[in-house]
């Protein structure tokens, strides 16, 4: 491997990059039609597998989610994995507080009849029966080891786009989730003992769908529906 070439910029170091490929535009168009099928497969699932996944996709699946860009890279994020059961009641059990107080008074009528299509609900047996549970945590800003806080950029823009990148990473280990945001979501940080600086964001069940899913017979928006092209 060629060794790489080096600059300074303010004083800083930067290396030279290198696409590991360079496609043809031919290929270009393949490779991302291809993707865009590929993709395309993926849906939210409710009804999960208790079937084991080895901790190691996981980290994969982490590591591949904090690959996302950040503002000013401070990658303002913490996944946080459980696969212990206890504390995975006890997460579903504050989840279905929120979640009834939510269906019962907090939501108006018209967001309920807008989630009757998807047959959601207050229960959510998911929350135990996934073998893990990931909750990304946003943190509004850093605290150094002498107790000093720094600032965080983008925060959530920033941490949206990493939970894209890992939604898109647990797509293709193989495996399914949805995205789960009880509200408000403060007993996680407080079952799991997060800093102040940390609020959690959205939670990812994470596993194999069940022996039988159905999921809701609904399509996606056309390109013409999601996009304007200036040319």
């Amino acid at each position: 491997m060629a060794k790489k070439e080096t600059i300074r910029v303010n004083g800083y170091e930067h290396i030279s990059f290198e696409p590991p490929l360079t496609y043809t535009k031919e290929e270009l168009i393949t490779r991302s039609k291809e993707f865009y099928t590929w993709l395309d497969q993926r849906r939210s699932i409710r009804m999960f597998s208790d079937k084991e996944v080895p901790r190691v996709v996981i980290e994969n699946i982490i590591l591949s989610a904090s690959t996302a860009p950040s503002g000013a890279h401070k990658q303002p994020w913490t996944f946080c994995a459980i696969s212990n059961p206890s504390l995975k009641s006890k997460i579903r059990e504050a989840a279905e507080v929120e979640e009834k107080i939510s269906y019962e008074s907090r939501m108006s009528e018209r967001w309920k009849k807008d989630l009757e299509p998807l047959g959601t609900d207050m229960n959510k047996p998911f929350l135990e029966i996934a073998p893990w549970l990931i909750i990304a945590f946003k943190k509004a800003y850093d605290v150094d080891q002498e107790g000093n806080k720094h600032n965080n950029y983008y925060v959530n823009e920033s941490v949206g786009i990493a939970c894209g990148m890992m939604i898109t990473a647990i797509h293709n280990a193989g495996l399914v989730t949805l995205t789960h945001t009880p509200s408000p979501m403060n007993f996680l940080a407080k079952l799991l003992k997060r800093p102040s600086n940390e609020r959690a964001f959205i939670l990812f069940p994470v596993g194999y769908p069940g022996e039988k899913v159905f999921v809701p017979n609904i399509t996606r928006k056309s390109l013409q529906e999601v996009s304007r092209f200036y040319e």
